[in-house]
C-alpha cells in the first residue's frame, strides 16, 4: 500500500498542466508526476487525467505514491579486476575496477564490491541496511580505485564517524576536458537532485554543502590533469563541480563530455580514479594510506596526450 495523499487545487494553480500543478503541490519533479499519472496514481475529482490536461481551482487530487522499491540482496560472486590491497580482522581495501558498483542498489543488475568480497569468501560487518553490510562510502560504479569496507562492528562504526566528520582524506585525479583557471582552487558550490528528475545531480541554490579541492598536475593541448580532494562526499560531486564550470571529467558523456574527444582517447567512461584514501585504523589508530594505480583504459588516454606534445 503506497502513501495516500488528497488535497484541492489552489486558486493559484487554476489552468495549469496536471504535471506541473502536482510537481508543485506535492513536490515531485515533472517526470516523477507524470510517471505517476501514467500509473493511474493520480485521480482528479475521481477520474484519471491525462498529463496534459488543465486542472481547475478547487478540483480535488487524489494521489497514491507506491512505496520505494528495495534493493536487490548481494550475489556473492568473484569480481574479476578487483584487488585486495590490504586486509586484517576489522577491515578490507580494495582496488575496485570499472563497472563495479559499491553495493546493490534498484534498477543495477551488474556485479558489487560487497558480492564480490563475500563470493571470495571475506567476511564483512553486519553492520548497515541488508543490501550495503559493510560499506562505508561509495564510489561511482565506473569510477576505479580505493575503496575500504568495514569487516567489524567496531570498524563500521569507526569509519563511518570518520567520513561523517570528513577526518579522512580522499584524493582523486581526474582528466578534464580544457585548463583550470585557475590552476588550482577551491569549488563550493551546493549539490542536489537535478531539476529534471532524470538521475543527474546538479549545482542548485539550496543544495547540500559541496566543497572540492583541485590542483594542476599536468595540462595537455586538449584536457588537465587534476588532482582533487574531497571535503565533502556528495554523489557525482567532482563530476558536477568539473561539469558546471564547463571542465566536465573526459569521457563522461553524462554531464556534457565531448563525445569526440573521449573516443579520440580510447575512453569509454569518465576518466576519474581514487587514487588513494588515508584514514586513522579503527581498532589500532595507526594512520593508514592505500593507493591505486591507473587502470589501463586512463593511462592509455594519458599516454595519447602526452604523445601529442
Amino acid at each position: 500500500m503506497g502513501d495516500q495523499r488528497s488535497l484541492p487545487v489552489p486558486d493559484g494553480l487554476e489552468g495549469e498542466r496536471i504535471d506541473a500543478a502536482l510537481a508543485r503541490m506535492f513536490g515531485f519533479s515533472r517526470t516523477r508526476a507524470a510517471e505517476l499519472i501514467a500509473s493511474g496514481d493520480v485521480l482528479v475529482d475521481g477520474a484519471v487525467p491525462a498529463k496534459s490536461d488543465r486542472v481547475r481551482a478547487g478540483a480535488w487530487l487524489d494521489v497514491t505514491i507506491p512505496p520505494p522499491p528495495t534493493a536487490p540482496a548481494p550475489v556473492a560472486e568473484p569480481v574479476p579486476g578487483m584487488t585486495i590491497l590490504y586486509e586484517d580482522d576489522d577491515i578490507v581495501v580494495v582496488s575496485k575496477p570499472v563497472g563495479v558498483a559499491a553495493h546493490p542498489a534498484v534498477g543495477w543488475t551488474g556485479p558489487t564490491v560487497i558480492g564480490g568480497l563475500l563470493g571470495a569468501g571475506h567476511r564483512v560487518s553486519t553492520s548497515g541496511a541488508a543490501e550495503r553490510q559493510g560499506i562505508v562510502h561509495r564510489l561511482d560504479a565506473n569510477t576505479t580505485g580505493v575503496m575500504v569496507v568495514a569487516k567489524s562492528e567496531l570498524a563500521y562504526s569507526h569509519l563511518k564517524r570518520a567520513f561523517r566528520e570528513r577526518t579522512v582524506d580522499k584524493r582523486y585525479h581526474a582528466l578534464v576536458q580544457g585548463h583550470m583557471d585557475p590552476l588550482r582552487g577551491t569549488i563550493d558550490a551546493p549539490i542536489d537532485r537535478h531539476p529534471s528528475g532524470d538521475g543527474r545531480f546538479a549545482v542548485v541554490a539550496g543544495g547540500k554543502d559541496s566543497v572540492t579541492h583541485y590542483d594542476t598536475i599536468e595540462a595537455f593541448r586538449a584536457a588537465s590533469l587534476l588532482d582533487i580532494k574531497l571535503e565533502t562526499g556528495r554523489t557525482h560531486q567532482i563530476r558536477v563541480h568539473m561539469a558546471a564550470l564547463r571542465h566536465p571529467c573526459v569521457g563522461d558523456l553524462l554531464y556534457g563530455a565531448d563525445p569526440t574527444l573521449a573516443a579520440r582517447l580510447g575512453v569509454s567512461r569518465q576518466w576519474l580514479h581514487a587514487v588513494s584514501l588515508s584514514f586513522e585504523h579503527p581498532a589500532t589508530g595507526e594512520w593508514m594510506t592505500f593507493t591505486s594505480d591507473y587502470p589501463a583504459d586512463l593511462a592509455g588516454a594519458l599516454e595519447i596526450l602526452a604523445n601529442e606534445g
